[in-house]
């Protein structure tokens, strides 16, 4: 059993804890951290926590916990982990792992000066589809990936410090951006470096200093795109859509909002429907089990285990740091309105790379560009002359 505590009472602390004691879980939260005393309060009788408390450092030197998780607005992860490597405990932080690349870096050495263990909680790359696409990749399935796009919007976020750059680190971008991002990279390969992006963003809808809306890609050193699409102004509830495209194959997903789960309901008495979900009347779009779908329960499965047995989990605060680094970048991108280097302090993957290629040659003479059969039957190939360059068709 991992004697946990849990740093955050809001929406991310919520679904954390409802994860950790879910599906009669040995593991417990046993002290709970918020900045406000009702809250945790309340908190702590929700979910039957014996400690409480406002201070952060009682929460973390508690001689009983044995982990730490972060679930507090990204200001403040930075001096909740510098509390935590100073009592030797294993820290599991939440998403974005900093409000920008210096301070994760920052992070990143701290952690890792102290020997502690540490586990970055992106749980969109732990969501039942995702692992099964990924690992249909993996499996050679969709040959090789050149193109990832991820999609993450909705009406924007629930708590008011979201929306203040100052404390956030950004708008849309850093707060939906981070996880689209680590989707791509990993479908792409977290050992291929990230090499150049483009980003355009802009605030479209609501009278915030940050963006709401942003789109962007990024180049990897093999020559794939990892492509991201964010936005706080999308209506309608959550949406959350991955696609892969591979020389072999392709892959697309729906992790939210389409489940294959809808009810319509005239007097909307159905209460809580789903995260970011904007009525409760007309066709609604419920989740049979958010913890579940949005990937916490297989998050935190991974990170335990590796806690347990000493290994290192699927995303750590390494991957925060890659994540962040990118995402300065696109904001270097949406200034500039040009193409952006990602700018890596150590990176810790492949230094060569084969670039992409999938040409298959027909013949001694040619290469194959396409083969199809047409709607009467025919049988048609496009080729290509190696030595001229000439495109060609013929039946076959």
């Amino acid at each position: 059993m991992k004697k946990i505590a849990m740093l955050g009472t809001g929406l991310i602390g919520t679904f954390y804890t409802m994860s950790l004691h879910g599906l009669r879980s040995r593991d417990r939260v046993i002290h709970v951290y918020s900045r406000s005393g009702e809250r945790v309060k309340k908190f702590a009788q929700d979910f039957n926590i014996p400690k409480w408390t406002t201070d952060l450092k009682t929460a973390v030197s508690d001689p009983e916990v044995d982990i730490v998780v972060v679930g507090l607005p990204n200001n403040l992860h930075k001096d909740a982990i510098v509390a935590s490597a100073e009592a030797g405990k294993a820290v599991l932080c939440t998403k974005p792992l900093a409000r920008n690349a210096d301070e994760a870096w920052e992070i990143l050495k701290i952690v890792e000066k102290a020997g502690i263990f540490h586990g970055y909680l992106e749980d969109l790359v732990y969501t039942p589809k995702h692992l099964k696409a990924y690992a249909s990749v993996e499996k050679g399935a969709i040959g090789k990936v050149i193109w990832a796009r991820s999609r993450e919007a909705h009406p924007g976020p629930h708590s008011d410090w979201f929306w203040k750059p100052e404390i956030s680190g950004g708008g849309a971008l850093i707060d939906l951006g981070c996880h689209c991002i680590e989707i791509a990279r990993h479908f792409i390969g977290k050992d291929i470096r990230p090499v150049e992006v483009m980003c355009w963003a802009d605030t479209q809808v609501h009278p915030i200093e940050a963006e709401d809306h942003a789109i962007g890609l990024v180049r990897y050193a093999n020559g794939a795109i990892g492509q991201f699409e964010t936005g706080w102004s999308f209506r309608g509830g959550m949406e959350l859509k991955d696609e892969v495209s591979g020389t072999d194959g392709s892959i697309r997903m729906d992790n939210f909002l389409r489940t294959g789960f809808e009810m319509f309901s005239a007097p909307g008495k159905s209460g809580y429907v789903a995260e970011k979900a904007e009525t409760e009347t007309g066709w609604i779009f419920p989740v049979g089990d958010e913890v579940h779908e949005l990937g916490y329960n297989h998050m935190f499965a991974d990170m335990l285990d590796a806690i347990d047995n000493a290994t290192k989990p699927l995303e750590d605060f390494y991957d925060g740091y890659i994540v962040n680094e990118i995402m300065d970048a696109c904001y270097r991108s949406i200034k500039s309105k040009k193409w952006e280097k990602v700018e890596l302090k150590e990176w810790r993957g492949r230094d060569k790379v084969e670039p992409l290629s999938a040409f298959r040659e027909y013949d001694d003479k040619y290469w194959l560009v396409k083969e199809e059969t047409l709607a009467d039957k025919r049988k048609k190939v496009i080729l290509k002359d190696k030595k001229t360059g000439d495109i060609i068709q013929k039946e076959v």
